[in-house]
């Protein structure tokens, strides 16, 4: 299963991936002033969708709905790839595409693991999910990679088809985990409930508020990021070609370093120093990226930066965010979690787009920004220290909810 799990999130990542880079130098192309509109969009998409999905995960068990979910998504690159290939004015379609690959790298990403703790123990998550996560870094590897390999040789809309065969492949996996997992576990109940359950939960947990403080720190400070990426991308390069092999070799090189800290570092450290550590890692770590922003906002220095954060989120803070689902039961890891890790987060990257629109509007530049953000960083650390410590003491005092069954813990 860990061997199935492995290649299932380098399919996955690797179709997105692929795709990434293209994105990025369409929001640009879009106008930068423009990026909140797209950011709100991508939020309005995840309100319509996460209902669904709980209507959906109510009604059916995970071996029908998880495979029909990336059906979906799979018709929907195929659906793109006609539609720029009709004559249909491309910067409205490139519109969509830059909201619908934001709402499907988080829709899927998050089902992923959803399926990943359902499957797995709280125990063995703790040793797995950093090699698991390391196989879907070598797809956010090679998606890049082929992505600057392929571009010019096959043009950018039929790497909407080379994208579609790794999300094919990926639904083979889901199929097969499927199969393995029904064969070594008790019959698999229907989830249950009703249409809003998972938000109703989340309500009423302080352990889940949590969660929902540290995503939303989590996106706010990511925004951050991205916004100034674009504004110091944009003045240091004119040519768009120039700017997608840009961010293609900030994904690759991001994606290398995740590699090498899953491979050697992850583990080590959560089953060293624990997930309150592990969680408060890369807040810290962002924290002296900010005051390096703060004194210096070059592009050097922000990619620097980005690489860093975003390869000790992958390595270190994603997997260890997950495990904070491992101690409940299964309505929260799949109803509950899907709320927050879709509309909390893109609803998170909405305002703070705004926010960062009203910031620069009143004449504050990319330095100020910075340092305005370095507090957030610290809150951020603090938040996941506690909600791992948290976490850590619900494995301890009930044992009963690291194993799959319906319910949870409290």
């Amino acid at each position: 299963m860990v061997a199935l799990s492995c290649a299932y999130f380098f399919c996955l990542l690797c179709a997105y991936y692929v795709l990434r880079p293209v994105r990025d130098e369409m929001g640009i192309q879009g106008g930068i002033e423009n990026l909140q509109w797209l950011f709100t969009a991508t939020f309005v998409a995840m309100l319509c969708l996460v209902p669904l999905f709980g209507w959906i995960s109510s009604r059916y068990p995970r071996r029908r709905f998880v495979p029909a979910i990336y059906v979906f998504f799979l018709a929907n690159v195929l659906l793109f790839h006609l539609l720029f290939d009709s004559g249909i004015e491309k910067a409205m379609v490139a519109r969509v595409f830059f909201v619908w690959l934001s709402v499907f790298n988080l829709f899927v990403v998050s089902v992923f693991w959803s399926f990943m703790v359902d499957v797995f123990s709280s125990e063995q998550g703790r040793r797995l999910f950093g090699l698991i996560a390391a196989g879907g870094s070598a797809g956010a590897v090679a998606g890049p990679a082929l992505t600057s390999l392929l571009v010019v040789r096959l043009g950018p809309v039929n790497l909407l088809l080379v994208s579609a065969i790794f999300l094919a492949a990926a639904l083979w996996c889901v199929v097969q985990l499927g199969k393995q997992a029904a064969v070594s576990a008790d019959p698999e109940p229907v989830i249950g409930g009703g249409l809003l359950d998972g938000v109703r939960r989340v309500v009423r947990s302080r352990y889940l508020l949590g969660v929902v403080l540290y995503i939303v720190l989590y996106t706010t400070l990511a925004t951050f990021l991205y916004f100034t990426q674009a504004y110091i991308v944009r003045e240091a390069f004119t040519d768009g070609a120039q700017r997608t092999q840009v961010f293609a070799l900030m994904d690759l090189a991001t994606n290398v370093l995740t590699i090498f800290l899953q491979l050697f570092v992850t583990g080590r450290l959560a089953s060293r120093f624990g997930v309150g550590f592990t969680l408060a890692l890369v807040p810290v770590l962002l924290l002296i990226g900010f005051i390096a922003l703060g004194f210096a906002p070059v592009l050097g220095v922000l990619v620097a930066v980005q690489i860093l954060r975003r390869a000790g989120n992958y390595a270190i803070a994603r997997p260890s965010r997950e495990m904070l689902f491992s101690v409940l039961g299964r309505e929260d890891k799949y109803k509950s979690k899907n709320f927050i890790d879709t509309v909390i987060y893109r609803g998170g990257d909405a305002v703070s787009g705004w926010f960062y629109a009203a910031l620069t509007a009143v004449g504050m530049g990319t330095g100020a920004i910075a340092w305005l953000a370095a507090p957030l960083a610290l809150l951020w650390a603090v938040t996941g220290w506690r909600l791992g410590s948290r976490r850590d003491e619900m494995e301890r005092t009930h044992p009963a909810a690291a194993v799959i069954r319906p319910g949870g813990a409290r």
